[in-house]
């Protein structure tokens, strides 16, 4: 009973408050090298760009809008795709992204797993998608030592969240599968063509995107472009 009491006010508290951190950022303050600073900043989600928002759902969670936390379509193409290729795609959408950087630890267990999900429809129920959607673009991982849409925007673009043009936000979100490997400020030839993939799937969803969905209007005709976004497959 406790831990139910427990963990619904932490996730009903969050509606509101800003996490002022989370087990990754707090591990990656602490094992960053002497000398090397750790960038993290909050930004409300007025002054993210609709770029940016519109950019991790056409790389991360296309039915962002329609799903309840998670995307069963998705996870049986994933599982389909990962039985025939030696390179496994996930299927984790932007609200369970949130619920393991926020409420839980890095692993692949399945009771970290099992948590994931529980806290995945928590957020659902008791969160926005404008709030699960803030809380996502300041608490990922966005580079080494550096956390949220408001520290890449600076580092990478010398601009503000609210300024990143869609160009800017593609790489931003191509970097996300691997944001310590790949750098937005330096794009690589597989980037650029995440980026290209992107920008293709952002026009094809429209600025309208989230305004649509509360509508209950259907998206079709994106899975050319999702194809696209792992090109070196």
């Amino acid at each position: 009973m406790w831990f139910f009491i427990i963990t619904i006010s932490w996730v009903i508290l969050y509606r509101w408050v800003d996490p002022p951190t989370t087990y990754l950022q707090l591990r990656e303050r602490w094992s960053r090298p002497d000398g090397t600073e750790f960038r993290h900043e909050w930004v409300d989600a007025e002054d993210i760009s609709l770029n940016m928002k519109l950019a991790v759902v056409a790389s991360e969670d296309n039915n962002f809008m329609k799903h309840n936390g998670l995307d069963w379509g998705a996870i049986e193409k994933a599982k389909k795709y990962n039985a025939t290729h030696k390179k496994k795609r996930g299927a984790s959408t932007i609200s369970q992204q949130v619920a393991k950087n926020v409420f839980l630890w890095p692993g692949r267990n399945w009771i970290r797993k099992g948590f994931e999900v529980y806290f995945t429809y928590l957020i659902e129920f008791f969160w926005s998608k404008e709030r699960i959607m803030e809380v996502y673009l300041n608490v990922i991982e966005m580079g080494p030592y550096k956390f949220g849409v408001g520290a890449a925007a600076k580092d990478y673009f010398k601009t503000t969240p609210a300024k990143l043009t869609k160009d800017q936000a593609a790489l931003i979100a191509a970097s996300l599968p691997n944001p310590k490997k790949f750098n937005p400020g330096k794009p690589s030839n597989y980037m650029r063509k995440r980026q290209g993939a992107i920008v293709r799937l952002m026009r094809l969803i429209g600025d309208s995107y989230f305004e649509r969905y509360k509508d209950g209007v259907p998206e079709d005709q994106l899975e050319k472009e999702r194809e696209d976004l792992n090109p070196e497959d």
